[in-house]
C-alpha cells in the first residue's frame, strides 16, 4: 500500500466569517492511500483557532522519507499514520479517514456499518449564515431557502441587529454560534433576548478558559448551552459536563473517528446532547462524519455546502435532510474534471 497528498484551495460562496476571523477561502489537504484498486480517501482542513495551518501539514508530511506503510491490517495501519500526525489532529482525522475508507471499501462494508449505526430517520443539518455585511443577509437567507434550520452567527457589536433582519425574513429555526464572544453579562442578557425568538440552542458563548463562568450562565439561560471550542476530546467531556446541556464533535478537533465515537459514547454517559459540526470541507470530510450521524441529536455539518469547487461527490443535502451515499468505504467519488492525484 502507498500514499501520497495534494493540496487544494476551497472556495466560499460567500465570505465565511466569526466573531474572530473571515476568510474567503480555505486550503485543505487530501491523502490518499492506494492498495490495488482501492482508493482510500481523507481530507484535513487545519483551523488557526487550533494553531494548524496547510503549510504546516505539508512539512509534517514532507518531514518523512519512507512512508512503507504495513500490509493489510487496519490496527497496524492506523497506528503508524497517526504516530505520523505530529499531533496535528486535523491530518490525523485526515489519515482515519482514508484508512476507514480503505478498510471497509476492502471487506465490503461502509464505514457506517463498521461503527454498527442504528438505523434512524435522515438527521437534519443546518445552514450557515456566517458574519458579514448586514445588507447582504436577505440575500443569504433567500439562499437558504430550502434548508429548514439555519445556523447564526454571532459574537459581534450587531448581534441583535442580525437577529432582527433574519427574523424578518423567516420564522426558521435558529441556532446561535457565538464562537466565545460573549462576556457572562452579555451571554446572559442575549440569552434572554433570543428565548423567543424561535431559537434552539446557544453555542460556544464564552471563551473556552472560561468553564466555570459558562456553568453560572448555564443555571441563569433559558437556552440549552452546548460547548464546541471546550469539547476537543473525550478526556473533556467529565470536565466540562456541569456548564453545558451538549457538545459539539468535529473531526478536525478531535483527530479521528475513532475518537469521535468515544465522544460519543462518553457525552452518553453524562446525558449530554449531542451534535455533529464541521469546519468548511468537501465532501470527503462532510461525508466521513455522517457516517457518525445516526449516533447523535443535531447535525451541522453543511461546509461542503458553502463552497463552489467541492472536487467530490458523498453526501448530499436534500430539503436539509442529510442523504449518505450507498456503497463501501466513505462511499465518495470524484466529481468529473476536478483534479485528484492518483498514484
Amino acid at each position: 500500500m502507498n500514499i501520497k497528498w495534494s493540496t487544494y484551495r476551497l472556495n466560499c460562496i460567500h465570505p465565511f466569517g466569526i466573531s474572530r476571523s473571515t476568510y474567503s477561502f480555505y486550503d485543505v489537504v487530501y491523502v490518499y492511500l492506494k492498495d490495488g484498486d482501492i482508493i482510500g480517501r481523507g481530507e484535513a482542513a487545519p483551523s488557526a483557532r487550533y494553531n494548524e495551518f496547510h503549510d504546516s501539514i505539508i512539512n509534517q508530511l514532507n518531514s518523512y522519507k519512507d512512508w512503507v506503510l504495513p500490509d493489510g491490517n487496519l490496527e497496524d495501519t492506523w497506528s503508524f499514520l497517526k504516530k505520523r500526525s505530529g499531533k496535528i489532529k486535523s491530518l490525523e482525522a485526515a489519515f482515519s479517514m482514508a484508512v476507514l475508507d480503505w478498510w471497509c471499501q476492502k471487506n465490503q462494508q461502509s464505514v457506517g456499518s463498521y461503527f454498527d449505526v442504528p438505523e434512524k430517520p435522515a438527521l437534519l443539518t443546518s445552514f450557515t449564515i456566517a458574519i458579514g455585511e448586514l445588507n447582504l443577509l436577505p440575500k443569504k437567507i433567500a439562499e437558504a431557502k430550502e434548508y429548514p434550520i439555519l445556523k447564526v452567527k454571532l459574537g459581534t457589536d450587531n448581534d441583535k441587529e442580525i437577529m432582527n433582519i433574519i427574523r424578518n425574513e423567516t420564522d426558521k429555526i435558529v441556532r446561535v454560534d457565538a464562537n466565545e464572544g460573549w462576556t457572562l453579562e452579555s451571554g446572559i442578557e442575549m440569552c434572554y433576548w433570543l428565548a423567543d425568538r424561535n431559537v434552539e440552542f446557544i453555542e460556544q458563548p464564552l471563551p473556552a478558559k472560561d468553564v466555570d463562568i459558562t456553568a453560572k450562565l448555564k443555571e441563569e439561560s433559558p437556552l440549552p448551552i452546548i460547548a464546541d471550542e471546550n469539547s476537543l476530546f473525550s478526556s473533556d467531556i467529565p470536565g466540562i459536563a456541569h456548564a453545558f446541556d451538549g457538545i459539539n464533535i468535529k473531526l478536525m478537533k478531535c483527530g479521528s473517528l475513532f475518537e469521535a465515537h468515544k465522544m460519543i459514547t462518553t457525552a452518553n454517559k453524562y446525558n449530554l446532547k449531542i451534535m455533529l459540526g464541521c469546519m468548511v470541507e468537501s465532501s470527503v470530510g462532510i461525508t466521513a462524519a455522517s457516517h457518525l450521524s445516526p449516533f447523535v441529536d443535531y447535525a451541522d455539518l453543511d461546509g461542503h455546502i458553502l463552497i463552489d469547487n467541492d472536487p467530490y461527490r458523498g453526501t448530499i443535502v436534500n430539503e436539509g435532510s442529510l442523504i449518505l451515499p450507498k456503497g463501501v468505504g466513505l462511499g465518495i467519488s470524484k466529481h468529473t474534471g476536478m483534479p485528484e492525484y492518483l498514484l
